[in-house]
């Protein structure tokens, strides 16, 4: 190799490293990743502790690889170099058949699900209204003939058999049977963590009978498609780029029914911020399941024209907000309590309510690693 060919060649990389240095200084921060669905690091302030703790470096380093200039486009480049390598999952996320991407699921702390389970027990015994208690099987159980072949996979069974063995005191309704016997049909989306509306309705006839209901045909509802083009988290977590997106469908009609998110200004004064059963806007972003029920919120009240039907109390996870509208025909209201942030005593609301019927419903992967489950007994 020639001297002038060493001198080429470092020219050039420093010309490369160069370029990239330059892009990253004159290039604005983002406070959001659409494609990561996720807030980015923004550029910390040094200060003699956190220097001397090493904490800036750490947060320094984290805040210039999430500000990477086209850092979409590297993500994206990463995968698909490790899908040419045979690599067949990336960042907890499994590459699987049918252009699906599933999350690993992995064995949870028994310790964890136990004090889960413990405080659910606490909750039922505490309130003298009957208590459903399920959990959904999510797309690693039911599909689990796509994932890669030999890929670790526990056991959510396992799961379901101790969460009804360990609170005796609630209906407990099977989710995984009518789920597992339409495994073929499109019941979650394939690069997101949810269920589809169409999963969500088998999860609603399983519910059937814990809650007290008839459930209605499917067939006497016309299906709605609402977006063909939905990428969802599990997607975003990937980094992969190549599958096809999903198709959001709703079937329940939202006449007549109104949907109120409960919450505070900041004064610490409550407000009442009216929502819907589906908000279109939503469609537009990439976080398009939030057009259910209008995404995340602490504490919702559906209020439906069935008057005379009970009074039905959710505690539960996101799944529940594309399962709701299959709900509305058999309740007068379905009051929904997100554990991450409604901290209050549930009793007191049950009675302030006058709430008929409770139901805990998670997926079981959000179940096994929930920390705020210990405030379903205070």
């Amino acid at each position: 190799m020639s001297k002038k060919y060493c001198i080429f060649i470092t020219a050039l990389f420093c010309a490369f490293i160069g370029v990239f240095l330059v892009a990253n200084a004159v290039s604005p921060d983002r406070t959001f990743s659409e494609m990561e669905n996720r807030n980015l690091e923004q550029r910390p302030t040094p200060s003699v502790k956190t220097l001397l703790s090493g904490e800036f470096m750490k947060d320094f380093e984290s805040y210039t690889t999430d500000q990477f200039v086209v850092r979409d486009s590297w993500i994206g480049l990463k995968s698909a170099t490790e899908r040419v390598l045979g690599k067949q999952e990336n960042n907890g996320v499994y590459f699987c058949d049918e252009d699906t991407l599933i999350t690993r699921f992995d064995q949870p702390d028994s310790q964890k699900v136990a004090d889960n389970l413990t405080n659910v027990n606490k909750f039922v015994e505490n309130v003298d209204i009957p208590v459903a208690f399920s959990l959904i099987p999510t797309q690693a159980a039911i599909w689990a003939d796509r994932l890669p072949e030999g890929a670790p996979n526990a056991s959510q069974s396992d799961v379901l058999a101790q969460a009804q063995a360990a609170v005796p005191g609630a209906l407990w309704a099977d989710l995984y049977a009518p789920l597992w016997a339409h495994k073929g049909e499109d019941i979650f989306y394939r690069t997101d963590h949810h269920w589809t509306s169409l999963g969500a309705y088998y999860g609603y006839v399983g519910l059937a009978q814990a809650l007290g209901y008839e459930p209605v045909s499917l067939d006497s509802y016309t299906e709605t498609v609402r977006s063909t083009e939905f990428y969802g988290t599990v997607f975003s977590s990937s980094g992969v780029r190549w599958v096809r997106p999903d198709t959001i469908s709703t079937f329940v009609p939202d006449t007549g029914i109104t949907v109120t998110e409960h919450s505070y200004d900041n004064k610490g004064d409550p407000i009442e911020i009216p929502r819907s059963l589906y908000v279109e806007s939503f469609l537009s972003v990439k976080d398009k399941y939030s057009m259910f029920l209008g995404g995340n919120q602490s504490l919702g009240v559906v209020k439906t024209p069935n008057t005379d039907k009970p009074k039905l109390l959710i505690i539960r996870d996101s799944y529940a907000d594309s399962l709701v509208p299959f709900l509305t025909p058999h309740f007068s209201e379905i009051h929904l309590i997100d554990l991450r942030y409604y901290h209050l005593s549930l009793q007191d609301y049950i009675a302030q309510n006058d709430i008929d019927q409770a139901l805990v419903l998670y997926s079981v992967p959000n179940f096994v690693t929930d920390t705020n489950l210990l405030w379903i007994a205070r």
